[in-house]
């Protein structure tokens, strides 16, 4: 998948490779023409001068080098550098850095460049070998619009999401001709170069042969001092990186278990505390909810506590709820065969918390993070909850489960409510995949938000601008209280009634929050697989680990608001 990630993004009008080749005064074999963009030679014999002096010593050629699995510890190292838009009639424009190296290897860049016609587009790039004694490879790859700064309509900061995206193909693009070392331009946004390059190269390999997995390179800061802004984009990026590999794990790579097991292994070396309860404490806390959806697994449940403090012990911490069913089926109400598959990303919510934290305590935000997990598996057998069966909460409701294959907010029901009462937190964010219909209404453009809060909305908004992972807001009206309530045998349906389950779903939970402020996340639509239109720095048909950096810059902004 990464090749073919690959080649869609450098392929044809994206992606040049120049080589420069030996001059010879030798009259060579005749140039062979592939159609209007490939040149090369009858067995590798020189070209003549002639031949080639339009070019200036470089021919085009789709040639590719992969990274080996030889012991081979050369380090081969390449470089990203960013240029702007062409402007009507404006001569070709490098970022500042990108300049330097131009100068540096005697105007070789931007003279091929103007050969070539480049103009600059958002990530579109050429690529070019041995320019440069240091750099094997080096891609120039566009930035779009000199001085793009936020836009409205968008709601999205393009300046910062156009560094991203040509930071990221251009460290895909070196990845992929087995640079050992990439160094990337800081494209005047160092943190934002940082996040796009560190996610694009990353890769879920797990489960190849070391022969075939892809190398992930290491990566530098070319040409800039600001080293801080770079690092922190590397912490976010990493951690949304932690959130991919915990969701893209098979289902039997990624029980209860090992889920928690493999909290512990990313918090606790940050200090952060984190405690698991096993069933005896599920039962025991009467956490009813939650264990009708357990019992019809085999693989036991557990629920995690996790605890950050990065402020004084006595402030009212910030209370992280993330939805962690490891493998979702459906239960007796069987999804789909075609889909099955995709469901072991359902904790994505859980995955998603964890990463937040992890970054939370790599950047020592001064605020208190509490989080809770319940992660189970929802599975049919004779001990599974059937349609039809009424659970009573913590808060003494009673919750009708008419459909099992949203047992999503059933197993967030009674967490919710003891997270609530055990950790009296000043404001309540619970991720989770719950409804299709943000994947209807919203595709993987943005994740859907529910609050009760216009504040609180109003932050993240803002947070989603800044890390171009978006949200949107969806209502929270009674008339979707009306479709979950009254009925006749229970006060609360976890179905409803209608289409609107996003909705729905956003309704049953705000019935567990009565008097705090509160948000949702709804990422069943980002959380998942990416299908259609990825983000460039972002793979195809891979989980995501989305919206790990908006959150943690909500996080940033509730630490240390505005001075305004």
């Amino acid at each position: 998948m990464a090749s073919s990630r690959m080649l869609n993004l450098f392929s044809k009008n994206n992606v040049s490779v120049f080589k420069r080749v030996k001059r010879s005064n030798s009259t060579g074999p005749p140039i062979v023409v592939d159609g209007p963009e490939r040149l090369t030679s009858w067995g590798g014999s020189p070209l003549s001068i002639g031949t080639i002096r339009s070019w200036n010593g470089y021919i085009y050629d789709q040639h590719r080098f992969y990274a080996t699995d030889k012991c081979d510890t050369a380090v081969i190292k390449g470089l990203v550098v960013g240029m702007y838009k062409k402007e009507s009639d404006k001569d070709l424009k490098l970022t500042s850095s990108g300049e330097k190296f131009d100068d540096r290897a005697q105007g070789k860049i931007s003279e091929l460049l103007r050969e070539s016609g480049y103009t600059g587009a958002l990530g579109k790039g050429k690529l070019f070998s041995n320019l440069d004694p240091e750099f094997r490879s080096v891609a120039v790859v566009g930035l779009g619009q000199e001085g793009a700064g936020y836009n409205e309509l968008e709601m999205i900061d393009e300046g910062m999401e156009n560094a991203r995206v040509a930071a990221g193909v251009g460290a895909r693009a070196l990845q992929l001709q087995g640079c050992t070392d990439v160094f990337v331009d800081s494209m005047e946004y160092p943190e934002q170069a940082a996040e796009g390059s560190a996610l694009a190269v990353w890769r879920y390999n797990s489960n190849k042969r070391k022969q075939n997995r892809t190398a992930i390179p290491k990566l530098e800061l070319y040409d800039s001092p600001d080293v801080d802004a770079w690092t922190r984009g590397l912490f976010k990026a990493e951690s949304q990186n932690l959130a991919r590999r915990l969701t893209d794990a098979p289902g039997n790579q990624m029980t209860p278990t090992i889920f928690a097991q493999s909290t512990v292994d990313a918090l606790c070396p940050c200090g952060v505390t984190v405690e698991i309860r096993s069933m005896d404490w599920i039962e025991q806390n009467h956490l009813n909810s939650f264990l009708m959806v357990a019992k019809g697994s085999c693989e036991p449940p557990v629920v995690l506590e996790v605890s950050y403090c990065g402020a004084a012990p006595e402030d009212r911490p910030i209370l992280l709820l993330g939805k962690g069913i490891t493998y979702n089926s459906g239960g007796l109400c069987l999804r789909r065969k075609q889909c099955l598959h995709l469901y072991r990303g359902c904790m994505a919510g859980a995955a998603v918390c964890v990463a937040t934290i992890r970054a939370a305590a790599a950047l020592s935000l001064p605020l208190n993070i509490s989080a809770v997990l319940p992660l189970c598996e929802n599975m049919p057998s004779g001990m599974s909850v059937k349609p039809g069966d009424v659970v009573t909460l913590l808060n003494n409701k009673t919750l009708g489960i008419v459909d099992i294959d949203k047992a999503g907010v059933v197993v967030m029901a009674d967490p919710l409510l003891y997270a609530q009462a055990t950790f009296k937190p000043r404001l309540v964010v619970d991720i989770a995949t719950l409804g299709d219909g943000v994947c209807s209404g919203l595709g993987g453009g943005a994740a859907g938000i529910f609050s009760n809060s216009n504040y609180i909305y109003k932050q993240f908004e803002k947070a989603g601008g800044l890390t171009g992972d978006r949200v949107w807001r969806l209502p929270l009206w009674n008339y979707y209280k009306d479709l979950i309530t009254p009925n006749s045998n229970f006060d609360i349906s976890n179905r409803g009634r209608g289409p609107a389950s996003s909705c729905i779903a956003a309704a049953v939970l705000h019935e567990l929050v009565p008097c705090v402020d509160w948000a949702h996340l709804d990422i069943r639509n980002v959380g998942l697989l990416t299908q259609f239109n990825p983000l460039p720095y972002l793979l195809k048909d891979r989980m995501t680990g989305r919206p790990t950096r908006t959150i943690i810059q909500f996080l940033y902004q509730m630490a240390c608001p505005d001075s305004k």
